[in-house]
């Protein structure tokens, strides 16, 4: 008989809790800013900025100095209209107070202080606050400069005014520190702020964002952001280190209080890179008003191509896969009211935007077509070559999934799969060469580990059409052995493994194929990136001996940790691992591929627009942009991070 455990039965008014304050973002950080991780660390940052952003959008600030401090510190600094510092009717406490301490309290619902706002759905700064060691705040307004600070979202004392505004300038000065018992990290990446602090310059024309890093030995590290261009040199920057087809096509129009600004421009690449705003809000899923470009795009140079002759009537016309490739673009709308899909604003949902993207970017690209004909015939060439092209590669994906299905159920021969049938329990290690094919097969565990050895390096699809791409024998193993098609045919439902990891030798070669297998994921099975199926397995750099003992270190710093440990050089032996071949069975299981020891690095893509901009940059055709990365990173990563 089971024991009995004594249980309440009765639930009352007094087992309900009321967290008072910001006390429930401190409880459960995840729901407000996504987690307690490096991501969520810089999403302290953006809701910080993005509150200076809506008074730029608003028109009444065209600057934000954004500083971290050699302590860790955060300053962000706008010369906006400043948080208003008068006492709240509703609180009875100052309105900077109130927006500080409340969620959801601010002059984004419906006051009137602000047409337009990214911020509708968050929760602001009252959130940064609440997860923050302190927080100090200075407003500067009508001569005064008023200051309250916070430690960890209480109030220290009440707002006070401590002088005059020098110059009469306006605006609000916040500075903060988070909080060290909630974030894993309090690392800022200087990378990741400033590729957000760019985009936002390139989506708030004329707005000039200053972003200075005091942390570094050898002087601040600064960057300024201006750009009178808006989207049109968002779109350049994008296509920077490609062979484009014509100067950028700029839509600005006002519809019924939505503002729409769209810049298209065409390359000589294979590859679609559309990125979509709402409110300067990246929106990666889309939405409504990625839609109504598409549309636009697709009918627009259909109706042209039809009109000049270029497009029998009788042909087929050009689908919208025809006409988006080697298209670059940015869409970006700013409206009173946006509908967002989830808290986490990934897809806007406003149906009339639709329409008015479709209206306004047809009649701008029509006027356009009409006044560069050239032009307007080079698009229509690639759009051509684009069908023909497409309808090559439907039929090679078709032949290589119908190969793998008539092979019934037959893998590549050269996989070795696992015994389990599961797919969230299997796991498949692709590895350079048979040499590491060969210890990887001895050393795996057969229940869940299969080994896909590659002969030589893989065909760069950064310079291949998808018809080609699968020409080639490694990736055709590949796309049978993963089983969830590629390209437009990715259905995560036949993915065979749930976890696929890139194992490769810690040498520039192995760098070299690391990085062809990367391309080729990001380009044909993003959903593999985003779903979180894709990992880099960390091989060992050295085996520390001495006497008997042995301890593996992952890199240089940790070998020179060892051999203090080992009281210095004497009698130690050092064997540095070039390859993974060089490592027996035993030794690789142990150091790479069993669970419980091994460490992974997990491919993640945060900023989609950048990573395009690197991939391209990495596999693409220019040689010099490709060194100048090279050179710059090659001493701060040895893998790279996506």
């Amino acid at each position: 008989m089971a024991e009995q455990v004594n249980r309440p039965n009765h639930y009352t008014a007094d087992d309900i809790q009321v967290l008072e304050g910001l006390e429930a973002v401190r409880r459960r950080p995840g729901m407000y800013i996504g987690g307690t991780d490096i991501k969520a660390l810089h999403h302290m940052v953006y809701e910080v900025v993005d509150n200076s952003i809506d008074e730029a959008m608003a028109g009444y600030c065209d600057r934000i100095a954004v500083t971290i401090r050699k302590d860790g510190r955060v300053t962000v600094q706008d010369w906006g209209r400043g948080i208003p510092v008068g006492i709240h009717k509703q609180t009875g406490k100052s309105a900077l107070e109130t927006v500080l301490t409340k969620l959801h309290a601010g002059g984004k619902f419906g006051s009137g202080a602000y047409k337009v706002s990214g911020g509708l759905h968050g929760v602001g700064v009252s959130a940064v606050n609440a997860l923050s060691d302190w927080l100090e705040v200075e407003v500067r307004q009508e001569g005064k400069v008023y200051f309250q600070r916070y430690h960890r979202g209480i109030p220290q004392a009440d707002v006070t005014m401590i002088g005059p505004a020098e110059g009469g300038e306006t605006g609000t000065r916040t500075t903060f520190v988070p909080d060290p018992t909630i974030f894993e990290d309090t690392g800022f990446r200087f990378e990741t702020l400033e590729q957000r602090f760019r985009e936002m310059a390139f989506l708030n024309r004329g707005l000039t964002i200053d972003f200075c890093d005091e942390r570094t030995d050898n002087g601040a590290r600064w960057m300024s952001f201006y750009f009178e261009g808006g989207v049109r040199s968002f779109v350049r920057y994008l296509n920077k280190n490609r062979e484009v087809l014509h100067e950028p096509v700029y839509i600005e129009k006002e519809i019924e209080g939505n503002m729409i600004e769209a810049a298209i421009q065409y390359n000589d690449g294979f590859n679609e890179s559309v990125f979509a705003f709402a409110n300067t809000i990246n929106t990666p899923d889309g939405g409504t008003h990625l839609t109504g470009l598409r549309s636009a795009l697709t009918r627009t140079i259909n109706d042209w191509a039809k009109k000049q002759g270029l497009l029998k009537e009788s042909d087929a016309s050009f689908t919208g896969e025809d006409t988006r490739e080697g298209l670059t673009a940015i869409i970006s709308v700013k409206l009173p009211d946006p509908q967002f899909e989830s808290q986490t604003k990934v897809k806007l949902l406003n149906n009339e935007i639709k329409t008015q993207v479709e209206s306004a970017v047809a009649e701008a690209l029509t006027e356009w077509l009409e006044n560069h004909p050239k032009d307007g015939r080079k698009i229509v060439e690639k759009c051509t070559t684009s069908s023909r092209a497409r309808d090559a590669a439907r039929k090679a994906r078709d032949l290589v999934i119908r190969k793998s299905a008539l092979e019934s159920l037959t893998l590549p021969g050269k996989l070795a799969d696992c015994s389990e049938r599961d797919p969230t329990k299997c796991e498949l290690y692709i590895v350079e060469g048979d040499s590491a094919g060969g210890s990887a097969k001895q050393g795996r565990d057969r229940r869940f580990q299969a080994i896909l050895p590659l002969r030589g390096k893989i065909l760069n699809v950064e310079k291949a059409r998808l018809d080609k791409s699968l020409a080639n024998r490694e990736i055709q193993a590949l796309v049978q052995a993963l089983g969830c098609g590629i390209g437009d045919g990715v259905d995560l439902s036949g993915l065979r493994y749930y976890r696929t990891l890139i194992m490769t030798d810690a040498d520039v070669d192995g760098s070299h194929i690391r990085t062809l297998l990367l391309t080729l994921f990001f380009r044909y099975m993003p959903q593999l990136i985003e779903n979180g199926h894709l990992y880099i397995a960390q091989p060992p750099l050295f085996l520390v001996k001495k006497g008997k003992e042995g301890k593996y270190a992952y890199s240089e710093a940790e070998r020179d940790k060892i051999i203090m440990d080992f009281g210095g050089m004497q009698g130690v032996n050092i064997q540095r691992y070039k390859g993974l071949g060089e490592m027996n069975p035993e030794q690789l299981w142990e150091t790479t591929m069993n669970p419980a020891n091994r460490i992974l690095l997990q491919v993640t893509v945060e900023d989609a627009a950048a990573a395009d901009r690197t991939f391209d940059m990495l596999m693409g055709n220019e040689v010099a942009p490709r060194k100048r990365f090279i050179q710059s990173h090659a001493k701060k990563v040895r893998n790279l991070d996506v």
